[in-house]
C-alpha cells in the first residue's frame, strides 16, 4: 500500500485515484500518522458485501460430513513437581 501526506493526496487527486483502481488500497497520512484510505469502488463493495452467518458457512462447507477422529487420549498424566 503506498502512503500519500494529505497534502500531496489533494495536490494528486486524480493519480491518487487513478493507482487506488490500478493497483489497490492508497493510505493518507495526517500529520506522519495514518489518517485514511482510499479505495477503488470494486474493493469497497466487496468490503461491504453481504456474507454468511457461520451457520450457513458451516451447512455449505465442503468438509460437511465429514466424520472427525474425536477420541480422548486416556492415558495417565505425568507427574510434575511443584
Amino acid at each position: 500500500m503506498e502512503t500519500w501526506q494529505l497534502q500531496e493526496a489533494k495536490a494528486r487527486l486524480s493519480e491518487l485515484v487513478k493507482r487506488a483502481c490500478a493497483e489497490g488500497p492508497q493510505e493518507i497520512t495526517l500529520r506522519g500518522e495514518p489518517a485514511a484510505v482510499v479505495l477503488s469502488l470494486k474493493a469497497y463493495k466487496k468490503l461491504k458485501a453481504n456474507k454468511p452467518t457461520l451457520a450457513v458457512f458451516l451447512q455449505t462447507s465442503p468438509l460437511k460430513g465429514v466424520e472427525l477422529n474425536l477420541k480422548r487420549d486416556k492415558s495417565l498424566t505425568r507427574n510434575v513437581e511443584l
